[in-house]
């Protein structure tokens, strides 16, 4: 099995290379903090502190990095050169489109395959193979990539050539899920603030109107207050609740709801609340609602 470099060894990253490795896969791991790379070498994989030194020995990359600031940063010209003409670049960060359509010319000056691959669930369900990935760019890289996309993911959506179009999906679903902890904050202080259990509350509606694990799984979050350790930071909600703004902004879609949510991400950052799970924006709301935190 051929081996790949893979970048970025964060919460979601490391449970992810370590499916790959177990999956019989070689990996080059590079990760600015190295110490992030213990677990994954003690499997197997071979650190390099010069992430264009990794790729040199591989037609695949595989970036997992926390926004575009930092898959532009990695995938810089030492890199794209080592890589090389016929290489593939799967990028599962989520990122901004406008961002991903950059990435797919510089690449192509290099005769490198850009594939955007941003992915849905948390760090339990990479490491488990579990994750939802939204896939778009080449046809011929697609199929190249896919025996390595079904040890991570239990499904495969395909976006069509266009690599941004997965970034515009992961972007709306992220929208739709912060949307969804907005709504049940609020809820939750309705209920409480007129004597009604909101645990009851959360019961009824994650068992019958609203059964799916984001209302069944962050509700609980919500009304346990249990935001560390995240599962996905605060920080990292910001970040995408933005992207979602630019996107909406370049294209000329009014979401009025996704400005309350910017603005409720950046309130609980200024709380210095950035390294919380991104339901700790419930904080927000339980404060404006005049309830104390456990």
């Amino acid at each position: 099995m051929e081996t790949v470099a893979f970048f970025g060894l964060g919460q979601m990253g490391q449970g992810m290379a370590l499916r790959l490795l177990e999956g019989g896969y070689k990996l080059n791991v590079y990760n600015r903090t190295p110490e992030k790379a213990r677990e994954v070498i003690g499997k197997g994989a071979e650190f390099f502190l010069d992430p264009a030194t990794a790729v040199s020995k591989t037609k695949v990359l595989v970036t997992m990095l926390s926004d575009d600031h930092a898959v532009n940063t990695v995938t810089n010209e030492p890199v794209l050169q080592a890589l090389g003409d016929g290489g593939i670049h799967l990028s599962m960060s989520t990122i901004g489109s406008a961002a991903a359509e950059e990435l797919v010319r510089s690449h192509a000056k290099h005769g490198i395959s850009y594939l955007a691959c941003p992915v849905f669930g948390r760090p339990d369900a990479a490491r488990a193979g579990k994750l939802w990935l939204c896939l778009a760019g080449d046809e011929s890289a697609k199929v190249r990539i896919r025996p390595l996309l079904e040890l991570i993911g239990q499904g495969i959506y395909d976006f069509g050539p266009s690599p941004s179009a997965a970034n515009v999906a992961k972007l709306a679903g992220n929208f739709l899920i912060a949307s969804a902890i907005e709504a049940m904050a609020e809820a939750f202080c309705l209920a409480e603030k007129n004597g009604v259990d909101p645990n009851q509350v959360h019961a009824v509606l994650s068992q019958t109107l609203f059964a799916c694990p984001i209302y069944q799984n962050y509700g609980r979050f919500i009304l346990e207050q249990n935001y560390s350790p995240p599962g996905f930071t605060l920080a990292l909600g910001s970040k995408d609740m933005r992207l979602v703004r630019d996107t909406a902004r370049n294209s000329q879609v009014s979401m009025p709801l996704a400005s309350l949510l910017e603005d409720r991400f950046l309130r609980s950052l200024s709380k210095e609340r950035g390294d919380m799970d991104w339901t700790a924006i419930a904080i927000d709301q339980r404060e404006a609602a005049g309830l104390t935190n456990t």
